[in-house]
């Protein structure tokens, strides 16, 4: 058996379900229920006394069930099953404690299925197993309900926290209908109150179950606050999240819709936007007799630097990268002949003096011509405050270099 939403199957042509108020629990208290009841296990549910929720059963033994109850009041056994995968539940797959609920009204789906509203009445404790075919059948007794007195302070304080953390999740919660507060306020009975809260709670199967056991009101309405706490502070968690989230978007969007402006704006007026300096480092590479790998690298440096917004700090690093990219020297290698006289004549004629530092390139210079596979520490020159930016031109000099 699975639950299906109430107003999937109510409409205007169904008929009024009252709610369960004081006198219907005196009513059903004083009623004399019968001792033996056909039992239908359902999936992932768990019934409260006077919630009415529409059921929807499928399995072979379900609808036979249902079938086979013709005389009213219709009365039936709901009891949660422990593990909702089973198809076919023995007396251990399903918690001792159950509902006994009256089928008000059924419907044949066109799938095959049998739908049917009911509306718990009464929990009860199952004591024997007496059948399994055609479905099961059990002997139970009833449990009864221990309601506070109306001056219990402690209660009453309970139950008005209850109605607060309920009315701010209808509040908060986006898929809470408001209508929501309506019907609870329209409740008065504590009892049914607290079971109608419990039953459309986000609680776990297992915890609905522990609240259905509780026979003492007061301890169901502490668990059924602890759980509405809990789902409370999940919900601004998630709240939280969403609204920061959507504000990150927010921006994002904001910003991306500006930069565009802001480029429209600078073609208009004839300016350098960044998509003009981005195509100028473009045609610079073209100029550039780098290798592959280099030139790879350089056209996903220059998508990234694309994809940045320009008003960003980042922008301006990458595009210094890129810029930088271009300044090296890549052009190919000259001749690995090393002509010592040239480059002493070169030395000479650009470098008036300075013969300790020229006596010691001319050195290097000649070291690297004998070993001939030009692989040497590179030199360093220390102490020298000023040095032409011609001893660049000079040390890569292809007539000696």
């Amino acid at each position: 058996m699975d639950s299906l939403s109430l107003s999937e199957i109510i409409n205007e042509s169904t008929e009024f379900i009252p709610l369960m108020t004081s006198d219907d629990e005196v009513e059903i208290n004083s009623t004399d229920l019968p001792e033996e009841l056909a039992i239908l296990p359902l999936r992932n549910t768990v019934i409260f006394p006077g919630v009415v929720a529409p059921i929807t059963a499928g399995r072979d033994k379900s609808l036979r069930l249902i079938r086979s109850i013709t005389e009213e009041p219709k009365y039936v056994g709901m009891i949660a099953q422990r593990d909702g995968d089973n198809e076919d539940p023995g007396a251990s797959d399903v918690f001792p404690i159950g509902t006994l609920a009256q089928i008000v009204k059924s419907f044949k789906m066109p799938d095959g299925n049998t739908t049917i509203i009911i509306q718990g009445k009464k929990r009860f404790r199952v004591l024997e197993w007496t059948q399994t075919e055609p479905y099961n059948r059990a002997k139970v007794e009833f449990l009864p309900e221990f309601v506070p007195a109306e001056d219990d302070v402690e209660f009453n304080i309970l139950m008005e926290s209850i109605k607060d953390v309920a009315a701010q999740l209808i509040q908060d919660s986006p898929h809470i209908p408001t209508e929501a507060q309506a019907a609870l306020d329209n409740i008065k009975s504590n009892t049914f109150l607290l079971n109608f809260i419990a039953s459309n709670s986000s609680m776990t199967l297992d915890k609905k179950q522990e609240v259905l056991e509780l026979d003492e009101l007061k301890d169901r309405a502490t668990k059924v606050l602890e759980g509405l706490n809990l789902e409370l502070k999940m919900l601004e968690v998630k709240n939280e999240i969403q609204d920061k989230v959507k504000h990150e978007f927010d921006q994002q969007q904001r910003e991306y819709f500006l930069h565009q402006q802001m480029k429209t704006i600078q073609e208009e007026l004839g300016g350098n936007s960044s998509e003009t300096e981005i195509e100028e480092l473009r045609q610079r590479a073209k100029t550039k007799t780098w290798d592959d790998s280099t030139a790879e690298r350089f056209d996903k440096e220059i998508k990234k630097l694309q994809r940045l917004n320009p008003q960003m700090p980042e922008f301006a690093i990458q595009r210094n990268y890129l810029e930088f990219m271009l300044d090296l020297p890549f052009e190919p290698k000259g001749s690995s002949e090393i002509d010592l006289k040239a480059a002493t004549s070169v030395l000479d004629k650009d470098h008036y003096g300075l013969e300790k530092v020229k006596e010691r390139i001319l050195e290097h210079l000649a070291v690297l011509k004998l070993k001939g596979d030009m692989k040497s520490p590179i030199i360093c020159l220390a102490g020298l405050s000023r040095w032409s930016s011609g001893s660049r031109k000079d040390v890569s000099r292809e007539e000696y270099c």
